[in-house]
């Protein structure tokens, strides 16, 4: 069985921000995150993103300050060891009803499609209670890190059932790739 990783963005791979992350030079990856995806990419795993993104929607910045974080994203990864196999994001405001903002599943199909794989059994890592209930519909376990929003969504305690909490990403990579149960 191939081990599938799926990631949020904002608030688990890089700082989160409430005015949003408009530029690549707002694009700040959180400590150990690029060194944890490239850890898990050379044990073999499938990595992606799923990430809402409707900063798009608002006029906060373009598909091509967009384009140039995820080519910041890459480039670190890159000179880390590692790489993304497909990253998949929503460009839609949270009231226009879209089938791909997460919490409903369309990122997380658009992956399964682009790749070709079944997501059962894949882990969805993410900040909120969206990212989480995005991948439990489609068969994924969840993990919930406390960085970005996550300390928020674990105080509010609710949908949490069933739910694997860490630290942040590194802490998951080491937890993962040494063989602890998730």
């Amino acid at each position: 069985m191939k081990k599938i990783l799926i990631l949020d963005r904002d608030g688990v791979i890089n700082e989160d921000s409430d005015a949003f992350v408009k530029n690549a030079d707002e694009w700040i990856p959180i400590p150990g995150s690029i060194e944890a995806m490239a850890a898990f990419y050379k044990a073999g795993w499938i990595l992606a993103i799923a990430t809402n993104q409707s900063g798009l929607a608002r006029g906060k910045f373009s598909a091509e300050d967009l384009d140039a974080q995820h080519e910041k994203l890459l480039r670190l990864l890159h000179q880390a060891g590692g790489d993304v196999h497909h990253i998949a994001w929503c460009p839609h405001g949270p009231d226009d009803g879209c089938e791909c903002r997460k919490p409903r599943p369309g990122l997380l199909h658009q992956i399964s499609l682009a790749l070709n794989l079944d997501l059962d059994g894949a882990i969805m890592v993410g900040d909120s209670l969206r990212d989480l209930q995005a991948g439990q519909a489609v068969g994924c376990k969840a993990v919930l890190v406390r960085t970005g929003k996550g300390k928020k969504t674990l105080a509010a305690g609710e949908g949490l059932e069933q739910v694997t909490v860490v630290d942040n990403l590194a802490q998951l990579a080491s937890e993962l790739l040494d063989q602890a149960v998730i």
